[in-house]
């Protein structure tokens, strides 16, 4: 008898490919929760595809219009701290699916929409169904997924995102001319019955079980703001304050104020901020959250403004500016697919800097192209690929900076304060074009804020500036210390691709 053939060293400790390392239930929670961010897509671009059918409905302003736009940004904010907040003490499911049925609803409710008033009031429920979905599905998924795939996991949640783009772009241009604009509103609540369906048989995420659950006490992340009669009055008010000027912001009743009234809503959150973060960790929620409001102002000019520019400066026609637009939806997913496993390869600050290093090289390109819309095209999904889809480990950075018991509560409100970049950027883009061409300034915004966003995060700015307050900040808790990536690089964790240091 044949003796078989020794075994090579180590053999038995090679790992198994990277997907056989999730299990069937972990890509069943993978799946609940892309479709929900594919909803979450599909809803917000689909209020920017109808806007002149609107319009034309209703005999609205172009400045009443593009409120209704920003209209979700005014409630962002609260939804993403309440929903957070009820991820971290009832767990990350029932948020999940608290969320997905408040910006469902809303978006059903538009199609039934008599005036601006109810339309604007469905939006102010979109805003904080979307705000939870992110800090509710993402939590659900980084916590169910193993450790040394997380930033893996993040980037394909958030590829779905752009799918949701993509998909609505194309039933814009068969519904509409077909049934009208109120259709596409009613459409895009069907999906959510099978996100529903999915979600209700899933169990929840693995972390917070094991250090939430199992312990029975629940946590309450909002507690340092209802701590005595006066300071939950004081906030009462301040939540009050921000909301209104928020609303002025975003709506023609600012007109002439808007500069003090966004320094007024400013400092209201960073109010919640320092007491969220307590007198060790303010800093590092205020640090982060200007970390993604710069984030949102390199990244949405383009995403806002480039149908403008291709329409205006480039003449290109409906069809051809649809073409491109494909272009990007399907460049930033691409790019989410990278950024999740240079993630890991690399870690998480590593790739998030690199990566938009990398995009630089695109960004005046982009804007130089005149006559070839597959040049343009080309260079545009490279550009997204790499300066957008870079987002798709945006939560897993903001999340591996909080521990299990206030992370959802903690992602959201850092998150969804730092996404009013969103509706700045804009604005900011239109200010710049007025003394120059509207490609050039996109160009210029874009440069510039990217290579603030490498400074801050690839210099690990926020959580040196915690430290200076509390040296126990830890740098990831997504990562256990000895975790390994499953890749050459080993045990990469957030910080560079080092090993994380535990500190307690």
């Amino acid at each position: 008898m044949r003796a078989r053939p020794a075994q090579a060293p180590g053999r038995r400790d090679r790992r198994p490919p990277w997907y056989r390392q999730v299990s069937p239930r972990q890509w069943k929670s993978m799946f609940a929760a892309w479709v929900g961010y594919l909803l979450d897509g599909f809803d917000f671009v689909l209020i920017t595809l109808v806007l002149t059918e609107i319009a034309d409905t209703f005999g609205l302003s172009t400045a009443g219009a593009a409120s209704l736009v920003s209209g979700a940004f005014i409630t962002r904010w609260l939804g993403g701290a309440l929903l957070g907040a009820m991820g971290d003490r009832y767990g990350r499911r029932p948020a999940m699916i608290a969320s997905i049925l408040l910006y469902s609803l809303g978006t059903f409710a538009c199609g039934f929409a008599w005036d601006y008033t109810s339309l604007f009031a469905a939006r102010l429920v979109i805003g904080m169904g979307m705000a939870g979905e992110y800090s509710a599905s993402a939590t659900y998924v980084l916590e169910s997924w193993p450790a040394a795939l997380r930033n893996r996991a993040s980037g394909f949640l958030i590829s779905g995102y752009a799918g949701g783009t993509v998909l609505a772009a194309q039933l814009y241009q068969w519904v509409v001319p077909n049934w009208g604009w109120r259709w596409m509103f009613w459409i895009g609540v069907l999906p959510v019955l099978v996100a529903l369906w999915v979600r209700r048989s899933l169990p929840e995420a693995d972390d917070w079980s094991a250090e939430v659950g199992a312990a029975g006490a629940r946590p309450n992340p909002f507690g340092p703001l209802f701590a005595g009669r006066a300071r939950r009055r004081l906030n009462t008010v301040l939540a009050a304050v921000a909301s209104a000027a928020l609303f002025c912001v975003f709506t023609p009743a600012g007109t002439g104020h808007v500069p003090w009234l966004a320094a007024l809503a400013a400092l209201c959150l960073t109010a919640f901020a320092v007491q969220l973060g307590g007198r060790r960790g303010w800093v590092l929620y205020v640090s982060l959250t200007v970390t993604v409001f710069c984030a949102f102002l390199y990244s949405w000019p383009v995403q806002a403004l480039l149908p403008t520019y291709l329409k205006t400066e480039l003449g290109y026609s409906p069809g051809q500016v649809t073409d491109v637009m494909f272009y990007a939806g399907f460049g930033t997913m691409a790019g989410c697919w990278l950024a999740g496993f240079a993630g890991d390869r690399f870690g998480t600050r590593r790739a998030y800097a690199g990566t938009l290093l990398a995009s630089l090289a695109f960004v005046f390109p982009v804007f130089a192209v005149q006559d070839s819309l597959v040049a343009l095209g080309v260079l545009l999904f490279a550009l997204l690929a790499l300066g957008q889809g870079i987002s798709g480990i945006l939560p897993k950075y903001i999340a591996g900076h909080f521990p299990t018991a206030a992370r959802a509560a903690s992602l959201g409100f850092v998150y969804n304060v730092g996404a009013l970049g969103g509706a700045v950027a804009p604005v900011l883009g239109a200010r710049l074009a007025e003394g120059m061409p509207l490609g050039r300034a996109l160009a210029v915004l874009t440069f510039g804020l990217t290579l603030v966003v490498i400074v801050l995060v690839g210099g690990d700015v926020p959580v040196r500036l915690a430290r200076l307050l509390d040296r126990d900040t830890v740098g990831d808790h997504l990562v256990p210390s000895g975790t390994g990536t499953g890749t050459a690089a080993g045990t990469a964790a957030a910080s560079g691709g080092q090993c994380p240091k535990r500190r307690t």
